[in-house]
């Protein structure tokens, strides 16, 4: 009796060993955050240092989105000034570059990624420089919208063409390395007025100094048909197109330093020129959240 007695507790001891370790073995599970200044949140504090060309921050919304999912890790290889090509490439990055290439983060127990990329493949920064110094020139008038249509030609148009494939080609790498992850390509933020008047151009002219002519061409021309063309291409792929447009209207960056969730030229928050301040973070993380909350993600 004593030794079958024994044995039961021996396999009892055995038993709730087996649960208890059973119950520690979480699968693997990894959220990777690829993408732009968008996506790093250049000059938002804290700044990381690996590299710090990068201009990465700690408050960018993918570390607002990992705390709310249930993945084991959280890796965020985003840089600021990133193309297409940076994905598989190494990205040379002053002053403690390179960033490795963003697709090394990738891995086969993936199961989150959200993608922020296009307009440096667009050149977004030049656009809006050459539309600031010209606007200057000629305040009232289309300068901007003359000087890339010239000849007949829409540059814009072409180069966001011509960015497309490219698009196409990292959504489908994304898929190839991590099969089972599920996939969300996450658009601009509103940067221009949805509606503008004479009095609100003036208004935001010394701040963001784009001719009054200018300002639905960069809006509509610009931003939303560089990210119909992300939605086109989500489409394309079977991913998730997370709209960070609609919400943002309203907080452009011609609003006032507390509504606006992207910095005008002359930024009055701790963030970098035309590029969303920590508000802005906020706003994508919610719409970001949202997107993969309804995509069956699993949230804490």
């Amino acid at each position: 009796m004593a030794g079958s007695m024994r044995r039961l507790l021996i396999l009892a001891t055995v038993a709730v060993t087996m649960a208890i370790a059973l119950a520690g073995c979480v699968p693997p599970s990894r959220y990777v955050s690829l993408g732009d200044s968008y996506t790093a949140g250049p000059l938002i504090a804290a700044q990381r240092r690996d590299p710090a060309g990068c201009l990465r921050s700690t408050n960018n919304y993918p570390s607002l989105v990992a705390p709310s999912l249930t993945t084991t890790e959280h890796r965020d290889p985003s840089c600021s000034g990133a193309q297409t090509k940076d994905m598989e490439a190494p990205q040379d990055v002053d002053p403690d570059g390179p960033n490795p290439p963003q697709f090394n983060s990738l891995t086969a127990d993936t199961t989150v990624v959200t993608l922020g990329i296009g307009g440096n493949d667009i050149g977004f920064t030049e656009i809006a420089k050459t539309c600031g110094q010209k606007g200057v020139n000629d305040p009232g008038g289309t300068p901007c919208k003359a000087f890339y249509t010239a000849g007949g030609t829409d540059q814009i148009a072409q180069r966001i063409n011509d960015t497309a494939p490219k698009v196409r080609a990292v959504l489908a790498e994304i898929k190839r390395r991590s099969p089972r992850a599920k996939v969300f390509l996450v658009g601009y933020p509103a940067i221009i007025p949805e509606t503008l008047t004479l009095a609100s151009w003036s208004a935001c002219y010394p701040v963001l100094p784009i001719a009054f002519g200018d300002m639905g061409w960069l809006r509509d021309d610009v931003e939303k048909r560089l990210n119909s063309m992300l939605r086109s291409e989500a489409t394309a792929a079977g991913v998730t197109y997370v709209d960070t447009y609609t919400s943002s209207i309203g907080h452009d960056a011609c609003q006032a330093p507390v509504v606006r969730w992207v910095e005008p030229v002359v930024p009055a928050d701790g963030a970098a020129p035309v590029h969303p301040n920590a508000r802005g973070m906020e706003g994508t993380k919610v719409a970001v959240l949202a997107s993969m909350r309804a995509n069956g993600v699993p949230t804490r």
